[in-house]
């Protein structure tokens, strides 16, 4: 050991440095280490170590006593003492340590009589990875080997593995991990079964695959006590990103680094990843085209872990692009590697560098990075291992080279780290490249599978000290045999050109495993490993036989219960119970002990889960049989034997091997009939089976125990060619429990005869007539009455009743038997509480309801029926679509009465005498002949058709085509029956029988048992007695035509011409009025009637299009009809973020470009359309040759051209001049600039140098497509069509005025900035608007106070007002000051009086005025959005300021619905209103009259100790400029003043938002609900509304819930449901408002009729959902309390009138139902009237009026009355109905004077 240290000696001389020890002490590359020919230690106490070795360690022996007697102090220790007590059996370091501790041996003193040593300069040592260099926080690059069922097992540097658990791969998948953990703990306490859907949805093998490249984190490297004495070593590793990624700031990402992401979740475009570095608002993103050829996003899961390229940023550095297409990343010649870096924490595993090398041993390189770094590469993964050139030669000094990081090592100073220079690992390929044509395409597992044994393996590389690199024939790839696997004995030395294992020496050897990231393979020499019959599972095949140890018995509560058997080193299998023997041991400890040899059967394998199970059984073990590995390998009569593994009633499961499994029906389970087969069989035991039925595809497999001889294809072909119904004879051969088995003459075949079918009489009868049979005896007339093939089995019947029914030749064998009012016989199969099911003959079955049983047998318990129970009923009806019919009992009178038919008698129908006839002439039912002229009553009125009746029991219909004789005979067109009253008589003509199914009618020869007539009332139909029906043959094209709404889908609107003929129309065909076309169910409703043309008609198919569009716009056009100007109609197909596609017809389609989308490019939004939406467009431009249409939907072109346009159209270069200032969106971005596009067909180009007047060092993350900008045009070149622009602010901005540079600094100047950093001495400050002015605020110049620590108050970016106290222009240092007294009102105007230029740098100020302050402003809206209560207001902000941000938004103009039913219209208090709800609750705030502070109140109070405590308070606050709060310090200042202030919380998390702070901002809601009174109720709820904004604007769905389920348990629940569905309903997610409407109503809908109100409202008029709205009313009246039910009623009726999509004749019904039961309520009336009112029906209004004056009232109330009477009448402008109204209040008090007196 100390030959091999080196100590540190005093200094020498220069001449102890030269001359002959010298050159003795330079290392030889080419000689080894350590003589190879000499033992480590060799016999007989020689030594290794040269003379001059041995003298150097006297004299160092001699030195360290001479300082211990002189000093007193023991010698300095070696500085590499502790390395080298690293264990020998390191894989890859020995040799590198033995270079390092050469190359430090110590210096010889001269022959001059020096004396002391020479101290050798210190290099860095070259260190491979070992397992005792990993400590936790290590940092390695791994690749995936193999994936396990709980953890993944990842190959590393240097031979090493390491794990990787479930829990540790991301927080995504640990949360699922543990929600599934708590799901099944709640399934065992409630006794549900676990679901495997989560089970299959962790499988490991979706979410990685083998080879692929990871950075992993090493949490512990202690040794498995378990495995062992010795223990194992044991590898943990974490892929999380936030540990994978450990030391990386935001800063560190990098173009060209490499960082590990988690897939957060899978979107549209491509996948949101989650880094794990800094706050959570940094995140990744990845495109689908990122992924790699191998993997589509699909098949991406959530919580997958990736190594991805970083390929760029974000212009704001918010989103980090990535990319894990390894052919990208490990692409080195485009520049995917790091040269320079901001710090060397990028120097991460996985990263690709370019370093120099300083130093080139046999040992591997040493390189630097940035000059400052260094990195190493040992023997294995400089190359050096598997090649034969000198690493000097090959990698000289100061030669660049290009390499991997795949290891830091943390507890090394200085720091350092290890890369690869291996091809695979530098190109992230999973393995290296096979050379060989058979197996290029393979991996290397797949060319040398493991386990392998090569038998002549040559050794082409000796490695001293390490091991031996051996040839195994996969060209290549080498295979690596450490020292230790050489042989079964202790190897020593090693030697390249002599001894056993020299170069060129052939060996046996076996392939034990493969390492990914050496790209070696592991190969054993040993004999005993060569010799073992298993290295793995894998291994081991299913249904070998094997010889093992058992290594433990197991035991539970009921004695042993398994064992485990050890059949190789490390393969382990376990033998249930069920398998010990044949027979069940009742002491099975007894025959088996641990350490006992066995012999076993593989069953089955698990290899996710190395599991094994075995079978001791003989009958298994020493069968000779086949094994059934698979269903694919099975044939039908294939013999083989199995296990039983589960008994049931109707047969077996028996278990194969693997996965095979079968079933054994009772049938096939012996000759002899078996009742049970648990009584003949038992769970394990083994059985010997033959296939008789196998299903690959369903993995299904029938089996017999049976013999072949009885079982073959002559019986199957016997019960095939048995007919149901016929007859045979069989003999008794069993009588059990209540059924007679009987063998079937001449075919061997069990047959079953129930006591029931033996006849049809009670079951007592059936008992004594089964009695008289015996065993044995012959039985003849058996009907067959079912087949049961599957079971080879058939039941018989001996029933007279169905004997009858088959000699008749009624007997019912299958459905097509069963007639409508036939008499069936059957028998009863099943008695359930709504009928009786009834089985015929073949297994067909039929129903008998309850309602069609006799009356008497439905008060009996089971209906008086018993199973098996003959029965004999009529078929009442049948449904030949879903094969079912149904039966009755009752007679054929009484049954057809109380069916489904017309409630008139059979026998009036069939005998045609008619009942009560509407004409009063007719008699008969024969009658009503075609063209029969007659009369029909009214009995509904429908939208398309009139029902009547023309006698009783005869109905007719009246088509609405077949009523006007043309358009303009009806009065209203939208509802054209309307006119039509129930019971009235009208006169018609016969044209034939309806027919249900087509809708069609039909010659009178049709007429069905209750027949429905078609009937015209048409007047020209009645004045002629021919009739001329409208049929599709008879429509031309061209041809005009009243049509009838039938139908409304999304492109089109179905029409009736006549009954017979029905036609479409399209969308685009309805209408010239694009604005009607918007709301087809408004506009066109069901029965709607409007003029129509044809314009095609097939009469083949009955189809017709037509269209109702004027006569000079309905002729079709072509691609060649269009030309630009024309304005057309179309539909909406296709909207993204760049165009919008529209059809204009069947064939033609244009797109809408976002030049072209408005006249003001500000308000151009392609999303603002949604899809089949009909908008008006202008044809701009038509690409003969492609086939394009440009469109427009400017204004200006489609509307009018007088209309005012911001940004003119550009339609050719020569629009365009020098000089002009014009706007247009980006179109791409390119190195060399960008390309802004005009107009359709006009781009300008501008060049990097004209994008700003600033230097922009990421110009390319300011910029982005679609992106709106303004800019100057410079260059015009019509030629070429070129156009070149500029969008410098000093060209575009005519006052644009340059930033302010440091010769502008003034003292006492206010300047606007940011802070850029804080450090504990004080905050420098970026002065805004100015070119990278910075300047210092110290800590005594932040606070009148007490000097602050700036670390508290300030943070990096914070927004803040300072002023100038120092100018130093020689050092070029500014002094700033934020303390509240620099600043008062009289400086503020100073400073704006002098310098105008400051204007532009002031801060945010409560008016508003700015671009930027609008942004503030939507921000603080948004939080502000339904928040009411009562609120102060800022301190120090004046009334004028808190006017000016007074903002009143109507609820209807927000989009949503006004929960509290409070309008702020009239709000005038002082705070923010938006979306419906202010900030003050719409009342008037009492504390406006009280001190607006509590130091106002304390400062009247005379005791001096109060007194300086509110002077104190004043300080800290400080009094605020008249633009409010700046910056944090300015908000916090005022928190302290009014802690309890929501709207000053609210103004701060708006200021927070406004930086994209948004963590920032919910700590801050976090802060006000902790810090607020808990008094002051109304203001923490105006928190958490605008928490809950927050939430739904930049939070997902989980944190919004969370933050709900929050509020509901600190606020009123009600209160909390109501203002979050407002919020969702303002933001446009009605779906989200849908769900928790529904909550909302099933939690509170008891005790809010104002919710269901609200929620009606919704469903009518948001949803636009009437039915939806309609269903509230009758659920609301359930739950709430009766009093509320009127006016809740009232409201719902209201609705009906108020909103568009309501109905008013339903809002009438309600009022007249109300008003019926409580008449005496005015207020009722009131309402009534005044909804009418804005509806203008006068004539209904007169009625209304009319009959409230004709009851008695008051005086009062009839005054009030006639008053709104006679208002109304003058209000529309009839002065006749005034006056009647007068005479009529006149007639009325005239009455009432008269009665009085009469009273009197």
């Amino acid at each position: 050991m100390m030959a091999s240290t080196k100590r540190k000696s005093a200094p020498s001389t220069e001449k102890d440095r030269s001359g002959k020890k010298q050159k003795l002490l330079k290392p030889n590359p080419s000689a080894p280490i350590i003589r190879q020919d000499e033992p480590a230690f060799p016999r007989g106490g020689a030594s290794v170590l040269t003379p001059l070795e041995q003298k150097q360690i006297q004299i160092q022996a001699k030195d360290d006593v001479l300082f211990e007697q002189s000093t007193g102090k023991r010698a300095p220790n070696n500085e590499y003492e502790d390395e080298d007590e690293e264990n020998e059996a390191e894989v890859l370091n020995q040799t590198e340590d033995a270079a390092a501790k050469a190359k430090r041996k110590p210096r010889t003193k001269s022959k001059l009589g020096n004396t002391g040593l020479v101290q050798n300069e210190k290099g860095v040592r070259i260190q491979g990875l070992s397992y005792k260099r990993l400590v936790p926080g290590s940092l390695v690059l791994a690749q995936v080997a193999q994936i396990n069922q709980y953890d993944i097992a990842l190959s590393l540097p240097n031979n090493l593995t390491g794990y990787v658990p479930l829990t540790s791969v991301s927080d995504r998948l640990t949360n699922k991990v543990e929600r599934m953990t708590e799901q099944d703990e709640g399934d065992v306490q409630s006794g549900m079964g676990h679901d495997d859907s989560d089970t299959n949805d962790l499988d490991l093998e979706s979410y990685f695959k083998i080879g692929q490249y990871l950075r992993a984190s090493v949490i512990s490297t202690e040794k498995d006590t378990a495995q062992g004495t010795k223990g194992r070593r044991h590898i943990e590793l974490s892929i999380n990103p936030r540990l994978a990624n450990a030391g990386l700031q935001p800063s560190d990402l990098i173009v060209g680094s490499m960082v590990q992401a988690s897939v957060k979740s899978v979107e549209d475009h491509g996948l949101v990843m989650d880094l794990g570095v800094g706050a959570h608002a940094l995140r990744g993103f990845m495109s689908s085209r990122e992924l790699g050829p191998s993997a589509e996003k699909s098949s991406v899961k959530e919580g997958a872990v990736f190594l991805c390229l970083v390929t760029g940023l974000s212009s704001n550095g918010s989103v980090v692009k990535l990319s894990a297409d390894p052919q990208t990343a490990g692409n080195l010649k485009k520049h995917h590697f790091l040269s320079d870096a901001p710090t060397v924490d990028c120097f991460l595993p996985g990263t690709a560098v370019e370093c120099l090398v300083s130093e080139a041993t046999p040992s591997g390189i040493v390189a630097k990075a940035m000059g400052v770094l260094d990195m190493t590469a040992d023997v294995i993964h400089s190359g050096s291992a598997a090649s034969d050139r000198d690493l000097a030669n090959k990698y000289p000094v100061g030669k660049k080279i290009k390499g991997r990081v795949i290891c830091t090592f943390p507890d090394v100073e200085p720091r350092k780290v290890g890369i690869t220079l291996l091809d695979h690992v530098l190109s992230l390929k999973s393995h290296p490249t096979l050379t060989k044509p058979e197996t290029k395409d393979k991996s290397p597992t797949e060319a040398l599978p493991l386990s392998t044994v090569i038998p002549e393996a040559k050794v082409v590389k000796v490695e001293p000290g390490m091991g031996l690199l051996v040839d195994v024939g996969v060209k290549g790839i080498l295979g690596y045999v450490h020292i230790s696997r050489i042989a079964d004995s202790k190897i020593e030395t090693l030697s390249q050109a002599s001894g056993p294992y020299k170069v060129g020496s052939i060996h046996k050897a076996r392939v034990i495993g493969y390492n990914y990231m050496d790209g070696l393979y592991i190969v054993s020499m040993e004999p005993k490993v060569i010799a073992q019959p298993f290295l793995s599972i894998d291994d081991v095949q299913v249904g070998q036989v094997v010889k093992g140890t058992i290594q433990k018995l197991l035991i539970n509560e009921t004695g042993i219960n398994g064992m485990i058997v050890s059949i190789a080193e490390g393969i382990t299998g376990l033998v249930p119970e069920v398998h010990f023997s044949d027979i069940r041991l009742q002491h099975p400890e007894r025959k088996f002990k641990e350490g006992a040899s066995v012999t076993a059967r593989v069953l089955s394998k698990l290899p996710a889960k190395r599991q094994i199970r075995l079978t001791l059984k003989k009958a298994l073990v020493n069968s000779d049989d086949g094994i059934w590995t698979s269903y694919d390998m099975l044939k039908i009569g294939a013999e083989a034997p199995g296990t039983i593994i589960k008994l049931t009633s109707s047969g077996a499961v028996v278990q194969f091997y693997g996965h095979v499994r079968g079933f054994l029906p009772v049938s096939e389970m012996s000759e002899s009939y078996i009742d049970d087969p648990q009584k003949h069989f038992q769970i394990g035991q083994v059985v010997k089976l033959r296939v008789v039925s196998v299903d690959p595809a369903e993995k299904r497999m029938i089996v017999s125990c049976k013999t072949p001889s009885i079982s073959d294809a002559k019986q199957r072909d016997y019960l095939q060619n048995l007919a149901i119904g016929s007859f045979i004879s069989g003999t008794v051969s069993e009588k059990v429990n209540d059924e007679i088995i009987l063998e079937l003459q001449g075919s061997g075949l069990k047959a079953i005869l129930p006591f029931e079918h033996l006849t049809d009489g009670s079951a007592q009868k059936a008992t004594s007539a089964a009695k008289r049979i015996r065993v044995g005896q012959e039985m003849n007339e058996l009907m067959v009455l079912k087949k049961m093939e599957g079971k080879r089995l058939t039941q018989l019947s001996t029933k007279p009743s169905l004997l009858r029914a088959a000699g008749t030749g009624k007997l019912v064998k299958s459905f097509e038997d069963i007639h409508e009012g036939a008499e069936v016989d059957g028998y009863v199969n099943n008695v359930t509480p709504t009928g009786i099911f009834v089985h015929f003959a073949g297994g067909t079955s039929g129903l008998l309801l309850k309602t069609q049983l006799p009356e008497e047998n439905s008060s009996m318990q089971g209906f008086g029926m018993r199973k098996n129970q003959s029965i004999s009923a009529r078929v009442l009806s049948v449904d030949h679509a879903q094969q079912r019919f149904l039966l009755t009992l009752k007679p054929k009178m009484l049954a057809k009465a109380e069916g489904s038919e017309p409630k008139v008698s059979s026998s009036s129908l069939t005998d045609g005498v008619l009942s009560d006839p509407v004409d009063e002439v007719s008699t008969s039912i024969d009658d009503f002949s075609v063209g029969r002229l007659t009369k029909a009553r009214i009995n509904s009125v429908k939208e398309t058709q009139l029902n009547v009746q023309l006698a009783n029991g005869v109905q007719g219909r009246i088509d609405v085509s077949m009523v006007f004789d043309d358009l303009a005979d009806i009065k209203d067109r939208k509802n054209p029956l309307r006119s039509f009253r129930p019971k009235q008589v009208l006169s018609v003509r016969v044209l034939g029988i309806h027919d249900s199914r087509n809708h069609r009618f039909l010659p009178i020869t049709h007429r069905g048992k209750a027949p429905v007539f078609e009937l015209t009332a048409k007047p020209r139909d009645l004045e002629s007695n021919d009739l001329d029906i409208l049929t599709v043959n008879d429509v031309e094209v061209d041809s005009v035509h009243t049509a009838f709404v039938n139908n409304v889908t999304e492109d089109s609107v179905w029409v009736n011409l006549s009954p017979n003929v029905r036609g479409r129309i399209k969308v685009l065909d309805l209408s010239d009025d694009v604005s009607v076309l918007k709301d087809l169910v408004k506009h066109f409703p069901i029965g709607s009637a409007l003029r129509a043309k044809v314009t095609n008609v097939d009469a083949v198919h009955s189809r017709l299009d037509l269209s109702a569009r004027s006569a000079g716009s309905t002729t079709p056009f072509t691609f060649n009809d269009l030309s630009a100007g024309f304005v057309l109609p179309g539909r909406v197909t296709k909207v993204n973020e760049r165009q919008v596609t529209v059809q204009l017809n069947d064939k033609l389609w244009g797109s809408v470009n976002l030049v072209d989308l408005a006249d003001d490019y500000r308000k151009a939004d392609p999303t603002i359309y949604e899809k089949n939406q009909i908008i008006r467009v202008c044809v701009t431009q038509i690409d003969t040759p492609n086939k394009r249409i440009l469109l427009s939907t400017r204004p200006s072109r489609v509307l009018s051209s007088s209309l005012s346009v911001m940004d003119r159209e550009i339609t050719a270069v020569c629009d365009l001049a020098v000089n002009d200032i014009i706007q247009g969106f980006i179109k791409n971005v390119t190195d060399s600039g960008i390309f802004i596009s005009l107009g359709s067909s006009v781009t300008a180009f501008v060049r990097v140098s004209d994008l700003s007047d600033l230097y922009l060092k990421d110009w390319k993350s300011h910029f982005e497509i679609d992106q709106l900008v303004k800019g100057k045009i410079i260059e015009v070149d019509t030629a070429v069509n070129h156009v070149q622009m500029s969008l410098k602010q000093s060209h575009v901005d005519k006052n644009y005025k340059p930033p302010l540079t440091f010769n502008d600094m003034m003292f006492g100047q206010i300047i606007t900035g940011k802070i850029r950093k804080v450090q504990d001495f004080g905050a420098f400050i970026v002065v805004d608007n100015s070119a990278n002015v910075s300047g210092l605020c110290h800590k005594t110049q932040m606070a009148d106070g007490k000097a602050p620590d700036p670390r508290k108050i300030y943070e990096e970016g914070d927004v803040v007002k300072a002023k100038v106290l120092k100018v130093d222009r020689e050092k070029k240092r500014i002094s700033f000051g934020l303390k509240a007294s620099l600043f008062n009102s009289e400086d503020d105007a100073d400073v704006d009086g002098k310098d105008d230029a400051q204007s532009s740098t002031r801060m945010v100020t409560r008016d508003y005025s700015s671009s930027e302050d609008s942004e503030v402003r939507k921000i603080e809206e948004m939080l502000a959005a339904n928040v009411g209560g009562e609120s102060d207001n800022w301190e120090g902000l004046d009334e004028e300021q808190n006017a000016e941000s007074d903002t009143h938004i109507d609820d209807a103009d927000a989009g949503g619905v006004d929960i509290n039913g409070q309008s702020t219209q009239d709000n005038e208090q002082q705070g923010l209103n938006a979306g419906g709800f202010d900030w003050t609750g719409g009342t008037e705030s009492s504390k406006s009259q009280e001190p607006q502070s509590d130091t106002d109140a304390e400062a009247s109070n005379p005791k001096k100790k109060k007194r300086r405590k509110a002077e104190d308070r004043i300080d800290r606050t400080g009094d605020l400029d008249a633009h409010g709060p700046q910056s944090v310090a300015d908000y916090e200042r005022l928190l302290l003043g009014q802690p309890n202030s929501s709207i000053l919380w609210l103004s701060y998390m708006a200021f927070q938002l406004q930086l994209s702070e948004v963590d920032k901002a919910r700590d801050i809601a976090e802060r006000a609900l902790r810090t607020i009174h808990i008094r002051e109720q109304d203001e923490k709820l105006n928190v958490w509304v605008a928490l809950l904004n927050l939430e739904n604007t930049y939070g997902t769905d989980d944190s919004l819930e969370k933050v709900f389920k929050r509020a509901c348990q600190h606020c009123d629940s009600l209160d909390i449901h109501e203002r979050l569905i407002s919020i969702y309903i303002q933001s446009g997610q009605h779906e989200k408002a849908d769900a928790l409407f529904t909550t909302a109503l099933s939690k509170h809908g008891s005790a809010s009729p104002s919710l269901w109100v609200n929620a009606a409202t919704f469903y009518l008029t948001t949803l636009a959902t009437p039915p939806r709205a309609h269903i509230l009313l009758p659920r609301a009246m359930q739950s709430l309390p009766q009093h509320t039910h009127v006016d809740l009623t009232r409201s719902f009726g209201l609705l009906e009138y108020s909103s568009p999509n309501g109905d008013p004749e339903r809002g009438r019904t309600l009022f007249e139902n109300l008003l019926s039961t409580f008449p005496k309520k005015l207020d009722l009336w009131t309402v009534y009237v005044d909804a009418e009112i804005k509806k203008g029906d006068k004539e209904r209004l007169r009625e209304i009026f009319e009959r409230v004056s004709k009851d008695k009232w008051k005086k009062k109330q009839m005054h009030f009355w006639f008053g709104k009477w006679a208002k109304w009448e003058e209000s529309i402008g009839d002065q006749r109905g005034k006056e009647r109204v007068e005479k009529l209040a006149e007639e009325w008090v005239r009455r009432q004077l008269e009665q009085g007196t009469r009273e009197e």
